[in-house]
């Protein structure tokens, strides 16, 4: 596989999942934005947030969220959008109905919790606890 190829495959992704970036040898290398499976560090800096963010779910998981926030399973973090229609698209993937819960991402940061933005805009943190979240729509 040629650098075209790699070219191609991150321009051509339509969710932005990969980036292309210099690594430490010198050479370029081809790696996910977020979502990884195994252990990473993505090297992101911690970033203010905007005052809400929103994240999409099927409606089967709607009452375990209100009541038990959101966790990141087995992601690395919990992802987040900057708006309700990518919140949308994101919770519609699984099929069904989709609530978007609207997250007081400005409490949440007030109160500790740290954010990140990876490369493709997707927002990430730790957990959302209950308290932060309204309840869906």
């Amino acid at each position: 596989m040629g650098r075209p190829d790699l070219d191609a495959v991150v321009a051509g992704n339509d969710k932005q999942r990969f980036a292309v970036e210099r690594g430490p040898d010198g050479g370029d290398r081809i790696r996910a934005n977020q979502g990884h499976s195994i252990p990473v560090e993505l090297g992101l800096p911690p970033v203010e947030p905007p005052a809400r963010l929103y994240h999409g779910t099927g409606a089967g998981v709607v009452e375990s969220i209100r009541t038990g926030g959101l966790h990141r399973g087995g992601r690395h973090h919990v992802h987040l959008s900057a708006d309700v229609e990518t919140a949308q698209r994101v919770g519609a993937r699984r099929g069904g109905p989709v609530v978007v819960f609207t997250v007081d991402a400005a409490a949440m940061a007030r109160d500790g919790h740290v954010f990140h933005r990876s490369a493709n805009g997707v927002w990430l943190t730790d957990a959302v606890p209950a308290r932060y979240l309204d309840p869906g729509r």
